[in-house]
């Protein structure tokens, strides 16, 4: 299946049923009166987030959503029948925008979760509404309200606790590939990961966290080069970075300041967030050079750097600890 993080389509609810004009006729009544019934409403635009999607590719070939029409009243009193909502599946964090592509209209967050975004229009009433002492036959009738449209920006969110960031070859589907069940493609040249991938890490312990694993950053991302810097949407959401840097690639200084800025550059809040540093690719360095630039990274950082071997596994199960050790401080700090 593709993936898709974004997608425009078109939705206009149902307009509502006309009332309508009728009057009693029956045998032996001489005076039956009006009996027009009122039109029934037009059906919602309801969007609803299910646990069994992951794209939005669905949307990429059908782009158009149109409610059903209530029903039109009818003699005897008879009202027409209410259309009935029309849903629109997404996935779990996915955001809904306005036209404009700035105006957030809902975010659905949670599985289950509902939101009515266009109401169907009202029915019109029909003339047994107007009857009155001194309008004992009234022909007037409404049509039904119309119902509303616009255009929308469907934008997906992964939802995921822990967000690697990096340049490309840097190991980041190595590592997802080591700690998970998750089996992203994995190649000894730049891009190879294009879309971002998720999979659940199980601890000992018994902790687990969902792990996202996003197209690698090169220096100038915030102004298109690469593949540019929106797939860091899908790590907003992570309450902790790991951000993962080629210790055999040169300047991992340089690698970690390239990074830093992109993620500055792209704003909501991602260079505040909670981040560990690690080190990769121990195992092609000599414990001279591994120290060395262990010794630059926490220098220039400030922080303290783990060091592992992607490939053979070396220092992951404690890189695996310090990541659920923060998520918990994390989500505490949150909640107090």
């Amino acid at each position: 299946m593709k993936f898709l993080d974004e997608a425009k389509i078109y939705l206009r609810s149902g307009d509502g049923g006309n009332g309508a004009v009728a009057f009693r006729r029956e045998k032996f009544l001489e005076f039956g009166g009006p009996d027009g019934g009122d039109g029934g409403r037009g059906g919602d635009i309801v969007f609803e987030a299910v646990a069994n999607l992951n794209t939005l590719i669905d949307f990429r070939y059908t782009q158009h959503f149109r409610a059903a029409k209530g029903g039109n009243g009818a003699g005897a009193n008879r009202t027409g029948a209410n259309a009935p909502p029309l849903i629109i599946r997404v996935p779990v964090g996915t955001q809904i925008y306005d036209a404009d592509r700035v105006t957030l209209l809902a975010d659905l967050t949670e599985v289950g979760q509902r939101v009515v975004l266009l109401r169907g229009g009202d029915g019109g009433f029909g003339n047994a509404h107007y009857k009155s002492s001194t309008n004992r036959a009234p022909r007037r009738a409404d049509r039904g309200w119309p119902g509303e449209e616009r255009w929308v920006w469907l934008r997906l969110k992964l939802i995921a606790d822990v967000g690697l960031i990096g340049l490309p070859n840097a190991g980041k589907s190595t590592l997802l590939a080591a700690a998970s069940a998750a089996r992203p493609k994995i190649a000894d040249y730049p891009f190879t990961t294009l879309v971002p991938q998720l999979g659940m890490v199980r601890l000992s312990d018994g902790a687990e966290f969902v792990l996202a694993d996003i197209p690698g950053l090169i220096k100038g991302a915030h102004a298109g080069a690469g593949l540019g810097d929106r797939f860091l949407g899908h790590v907003e959401r992570c309450a902790v970075l790991v951000h993962l840097i080629d210790g055999a690639a040169g300047d991992v200084v340089q690698a970690w300041r390239t990074i830093r800025e992109e993620i500055s550059c792209y704003g909501a809040g991602l260079a505040e967030k909670p981040e560990i540093i690690v080190l990769n690719k121990a195992d092609a360095l000599s414990p001279r050079a591994v120290a060395a630039r262990r010794g630059a990274l926490a220098r220039a950082s400030g922080q303290r750097v783990f060091v592992i071997s992607a490939v053979s596994g070396a220092g992951v199960p404690e890189l695996l600890q310090a990541i659920a050790q923060s998520l918990t401080a994390r989500r505490e700090a949150v909640a107090a």
